[in-house]
């Protein structure tokens, strides 16, 4: 109902208002700008619950809620725990915020596709269930109330679509002006291996579904696969570093 649609829509805005100004806080010093994979991580809950609140008004997207808002919750408080490391941005070029912005953007995109991936396969497993008794938990009431599966693959490639622009960005901006951005040459490291990947399997899949009509089972194992190599490359990758091996890589 709207009268209840409409406190829980402001609650949300509330919400990413207060995790914006704590991400802002965490990531920006004079002159410097944090880096890790807890940062990385808020910064992408904090696009993905935007992206969210931008898509339910259009489509009833309340189940996404109950997996997006529990994880950003948790997201906002794992920079004061893995804290990372500052980067000067003394000799840093004018573009280097832009391509953190745009990489931060293309990530989340694309873990918002990721999200839409695992709802689709969640759904269409209940359509292939034989009928039982009926399940009233909370996750089963939020698969209910999810769009038609038409309806989720509209989204679930519109949003592989703009990740990829986005993405596409990011590999060119990164492979072109290395020594622009980050003053050292450009080099094949696990990132850029697993970046190269990603985009090549999100482009194959969407070349796939302009001319071969792809869908179903071979989007959706497409779309977590090149998720899952993404993983690898930014936050999975970071993780390690920072958390397992104790070292920091910009």
């Amino acid at each position: 109902p709207s009268e209840r649609r409409l406190p829980i829509s402001l609650g949300t805005v509330v919400g990413w208002l207060l995790h914006g100004g704590a991400l802002v806080y965490d990531m920006f010093a004079p002159d410097a700008v944090r880096v890790g994979f807890a940062v990385m991580l808020s910064a992408t809950m904090w696009v993905s619950v935007a992206a969210y609140w931008l898509e339910n008004r259009n489509f009833s997207l309340d189940s996404l809620r109950v997996l997006v808002l529990p994880v950003a919750a948790v997201a906002v408080i794992l920079p004061s725990v893995f804290p990372g490391n500052m980067v000067e941005l003394a000799g840093k070029s004018d573009w280097f915020l832009w391509h953190i912005a745009i990489s931060i953007l293309a990530y989340s995109t694309l873990t918002i596709a990721a999200f839409h991936a695992v709802l689709m396969v969640l759904q269409e497993s209940r359509l292939h269930t034989r009928p039982g008794p009926a399940r009233s938990g909370w996750f089963s009431m939020a698969l209910d109330r999810l769009p038609a599966l038409l309806t989720m693959e509209k989204i679930l490639f519109r949003l592989i679509a703009f990740g990829f622009v986005l993405l596409t960005l990011t590999v060119l901006s990164g492979v072109v002006f290395s020594e622009q951005l980050f003053q050292k040459a450009f080099r094949w490291d696990h990132k850029t291996i697993f970046t190269l990947l990603s985009w090549g399997l999100f482009g194959l899949l969407l070349a796939g579904r302009k001319w071969q009509g792809w869908r179903g089972r071979t989007a959706l194992s497409f779309t977590l696969a090149g998720f899952a190599i993404l993983l690898l490359a930014y936050v999975g990758s970071r993780f390690v570093l920072e958390v397992v091996l104790h070292r920091i890589l910009v």
